[in-house]
């Protein structure tokens, strides 16, 4: 039981702003995650908050570490705190996992914009980057929009696989160029493993981003640090910028299984051989109809991934392409191309896939032109070409590789039985066809009844029967929004009842399916990020069991061998205990893989052609960091402090025993404000909301540490947490009344110490806002005891985690009030003091950083004038020792020439000196103004506490 006194304190300090690398900076983030935090992505997250003067950091931990969380606590913190101009920057791949992400860990709405969405905003009068939600976009995207995006002015950018614009400094580097322009002036949080990879310049690129006046000049950072040289001197330079944490100190409390393979080879039929073999040579040709030129590796990419998923998912698109050309045929015209009809509406997450493997490539032109030329004839041996295709498909009754299937199947499930895990499956196909084509054989083959379909089809019967069945048993977790919903219905239905689920990427993305560790590539797609985002979807943290990964190979297709030799055993993608590590990811990324496979299937007949066209494709992947290198990294980012196991020890009991606290607080002061309209359950920490309370719907209501998560999540940002904390800001708290705490009164153990115990006397509360850095409120206590004690504020907090009963009191003392008063003003003032220290250093940090840049850009010219100045005396030494007068004179010119170089170059250090003198004053005279605090208290309220035992 908590006094109205009690819920004022609490929801103040469950509001309160605070700056700096402390637990309370993070705060209402860490009651709006549901997710299980570990200590290094806590110190990760206030390393990120550690001085507000800075302009971002690199958050740089091993993979499989959770750098997403990481930035999310981060993102959710300044979400709380009103700071809601946000903008996350990333792969087109990741978009939709970010979006889950948010969504599910921290209840924070988002959006993905791309092009489309963009101009239909436009289109509208609205504004695309109305702050209600995270904007979430693709490089391509930022780097298209720099003027918009720029002239929004977020307050902050999360870059996610940072490692994409290390080369920013190049010029060939536009795109990365454009997004750095794009989020100039922009906090941000760049995420990447590999902060630098082949050379230290990349580390110089990426804080260019962050500051481009971090460091001097490329040419100063080649000079002083390029070689490796003074490692040092730069380690001390990033340290403000970068943390990374390793695996190996984290082994502790993270407990990761293994990956284990399983390869399920096939040989397909002469029918199936001569079917592939057939198509293939057909997307060879460069005249035909039904493959634009305009869009040629979109159009033939398309049709390579649906060749390889299945003969049945083949002849829907092998129909759609000939329908196209039969319309060209009755009109005798050329119809434009559009990539969707390729494939009918019956593959939305295959189209889903690949617009984000290929980002914008649609805004590309198909040149189409209607009065283009029609051969007829030749229109019509493509369209009975086309026939013979499908003829022959449909001749293929079983597939190969589906008979493989049943056979990996009833592996898998020997492995699971024998290491306890549950009988579950996850098999991902690229195409919504060859799902049904899989689930159709499996039901015939005894698991009718076990299985269920998830992709982004809403009319799907299956899919419809089992939401509706799960809305009526789960009322309370109805969130309303359709597309959530179903989503939530058919993992309940997966995780409870059905054996197998067969799954689109496009769908899947953002699941945790911890409760499964079968993960089945019936199709393997070309892009090693996809594969480790389909095996992430069940090998990550939670995960108990080691997963078996399986994946299919054609023996007589000697390409497909090819593929999954590279992707086995040069990614590491299958049996690796982290899976992919970024630098490789990174790596196949920066030589488009994606397309290199392509380029070998379209171009390679041989066996040594493409033996040949792989060696080569390994040799470029091949340029791998030299040990020399290696040795670099480890010691610019990876510096080992031997007390970092320790420390991350002190932060995991101090995150806990924050949690605690703060979570207790949230639940109190809940149960105070709707205590006459819900009903709680203390052990659950569970509610049913009886009545509809501020617009929130009467359910059960769940906090995120509940141990029965069923119902509605609770969270400090939900709109019925809103209205909790701000009734309990408005309440009535005059002066005058007594509370009696009592330990007794809660079920939180708060024990008082002894010097509290048995007493009374005089507490006073007071709210302090400062302004300077950053917005900033505290809550400062003072109290007397009856002896004449003073309290501390630790004191006071403790008295406030125990429950209480309110009763009137007399007025209190004029004496006491003055002297309560004047203490207060003094912990105001000494709390303002600790406030200008510590803005003292984070002043001095930048001023240290602009005086390093400074030193770097003089330091560039004034060597350059030095190189001159010794080429001038060689110079003139040739000149004495000239053979000829011709010789003479050309030697005297050149030193004429350097001269005049010389005096250009001593102007333009006197013009430089005075530029970068104005630019420091300038950006110290900025810093400054930051710096100025305006401070303003006020009190709250007075009372008389007793801890006295009543008898």
């Amino acid at each position: 039981m908590i006094t109205r006194y009690h819920a004022k304190y609490y929801a103040q300090l469950l509001s309160q702003k605070s700056v700096g690398d402390n637990l309370q900076n993070l705060s209402q983030s860490l009651l709006n995650s549901a997710v299980d935090i570990n200590p290094h992505q806590i110190d990760a997250a206030l390393f990120a908050f550690k001085s507000p003067l800075s302009k971002g950091v690199v958050l740089a931990d091993e993979v499989g570490l959770g750098k997403t969380i990481e930035a999310g606590l981060v993102l959710c913190q300044m979400w709380s705190t009103g700071k809601r101009k946000i903008i996350i920057v990333c792969p087109a791949s990741l978009r939709k996992q970010w979006r889950f992400e948010l969504a599910e860990k921290f209840g924070i709405a988002s959006e993905i914009l791309d092009a489309k969405v963009f101009n239909a905003y436009v289109a509208e009068g609205k504004n695309p980057f109305s702050y209600n939600r995270v904007i979430i976009c693709s490089y391509n995207f930022a780097a298209k929009k720099k003027a918009e995006v720029l002239r929004h002015g977020f307050d902050l950018a999360i870059v996610d696989e940072a490692h994409k614009l290390r080369n920013v400094y190049r010029k060939s580097a536009r795109t990365a160029a454009d997004v750095r322009d794009a989020l100039a002036g922009t906090k941000k949080l760049l995420l990447t493993a590999t902060p630098f990879q082949n050379s230290l310049m990349e580390l110089y690129g990426l804080t260019t981003v962050i500051d481009p006046n971090f460091f001097g000049s490329e040419k100063t950072f080649r000079r002083d640090y390029g070689n490796g040289e003074n490692i040092d001197e730069l380690r001390f330079r990033i340290k403000p910028l970068f943390t990374r944490t390793l695996r190996k100190n984290v082994k502790e409390y993270i407990n990761y299984t293994k990956r284990l393979p399983l390869t399920q080879k096939f040989t397909s039929t002469d029918e199936e051989y001569e079917l592939y073999e057939d198509v293939s040579e057909f997307l060879r040709r460069e005249d035909i109809y039904s493959v634009p030129a305009g869009q040629r590796k979109l159009t033939t990419m398309i049709i390579r991934k649906i060749l390889a998923s299945s003969i049945f998912a083949l002849i829907s698109t092998l129909t759609h392409i000939r329908e196209r050309l039969e319309r060209m045929l009755k009109k005798e015209q050329m119809e434009r191309f559009d990539a969707d009809e390729l494939l009918g509406d019956d593959e939305p997450d295959f189209m889903a896939d690949v617009e984000e493997d290929t980002e914008d490539s649609y805004e590309e032109t198909d040149m189409f032109d209607e009065d283009d030329a029609i051969s007829i004839p030749k229109l019509k041996a493509e369209i009975a070409l086309l026939n013979s295709f499908i003829a022959k498909a449909k001749k293929i009754r079983k597939e190969s590789k589906a008979e493989a299937l049943l056979a990996a199947l009833k592996e898998s499930f020997q492995i699971q039985s024998k290491s306890g895990a549950q009988r579950k499956a996850l098999i991902f196909t690229e195409s919504t066809k060859t799902q049904a084509f899989l689930r159709d054989s499996l039901e015939a083959n005894g698991y009718e009844g076990k299985i269920v379909l998830f992709n982004v089809k809403a009319c799907e019967p299956q899919t419809n029967e089992i939401y509706k069945k799960w809305c009526d048993a789960h009322p309370d977790k109805v969130s309303g929004i359709k597309a959530a919903d179903r989503r939530a219905a058919i993992v309940d239905y997966f995780k409870n009842s059905a054996e197998i689920m067969i799954a689109t990427e496009a769908a899947s993305e953002g699941l945790n399916l911890q409760f499964c560790s079968l993960v089945i590539n019936y199709d393997l797609p070309w892009n090693p990020q996809r594969i480790e985002q389909r095996i992430g979807r069940c090998h990550r943290y939670g995960q108990k069991y080691d997963v078996v990964v399986v994946n299919f190979i054609n023996t007589r297709n000697y390409a497909d061998v090819c593929v999954f030799d590279l992707l086995s055993k040069k990614f590491k993608l299958f049996d690796d205990v982290f899976g992919a590590s970024d630098e490789v990811l990174g790596k196949a990324d920066s030589i488009d893989f994606e397309s290199r496979i392509l380029q070998i299937y379209q171009q390679c007949r041989s066996k040594e052609e493409i033996d040949a066209a792989f060696e080569k494709l390994q040799n470029d992947m091949q340029e791998e960091i030299d040990t020399r290198m290696d040795e670099v990294r480890k010691q610019v980012i990876e510096h080992f402090d031997i007390n970092v196991q320790e420390h991350l020890r002190t932060t995991k009991d101090a995150t806990g025993a924050f949690l605690n606290r703060y979570q207790h607080i949230f639940w109190e002061l809940t149960k105070f404000v709707l205590s006459s309209e819900a009903v709680f359950d203390d052990a659950k920490h569970t509610f049913r909301l009886q009545v509809p309370v501020a617009g929130c719907k009467k359910g059960v209501y769940c906090m995120l540490n509940a141990s029965d998560s069923e119902g509605i999540p609770y969270r400090l940002s939900h709109p019925l947490a809103q209205h909790v904390l701000n009734t309990a800001l408005s309440l009535d708290t005059e002066d005058g009344a007594e509370i009696h705490f009592s330990e007794k009164a809660m079920q939180m153990n708060a024990t008082l110490p002894e010097y509290l115990q048995d007493q009374e006397g005089y507490l006073i509360m007071a709210q302090l806002k400062v302004a300077s850095v950053e917005e900033e409120q505290y809550t400062i206590f003072t109290a007397l005891t009856e002896q004449g004690r003073t309290l501390s504020q630790d004191d006071c907090e403790k008295l406030f985690l125990n429950g209480g009963r309110e009763s009137p009191v007399e007025a209190i003392p004029p004496r006491i009030l003055d002297s309560l008063q004047q203490n207060s003003e003094r912990r105001c003032a000494a709390k303002l003091k600790m406030i200008d220290e510590r803005n003292l250093g984070y002043f001095q940090q930048e001023e240290t950083r602009i005086f390093n840049w400074e030193r770097d850009m003089l330091n560039g010219l004034e060597e350059e004038l030095s190189t001159v100045k010794k080429a001038i005396l060689q110079a003139e030494r040739d000149a004495l020792r000239a053979d000829s007068i011709q010789a003479k004179l050309e030697a005297q010119q050149h030193v004429d020439e350097l001269n005049r170089k010389k005096r250009r170059l001593r102007n333009e250090l006197d013009d430089k000196e005075d530029d970068v003198s104005i630019m420091r004053r300038n950006m110290i005279a900025e810093l400054q103004k930051r710096i100025i605090s305006q401070a303003d208290s006020a009190k709250v309220f007075i009372i008389h506490f007793s801890t006295k035992v009543k008898k």
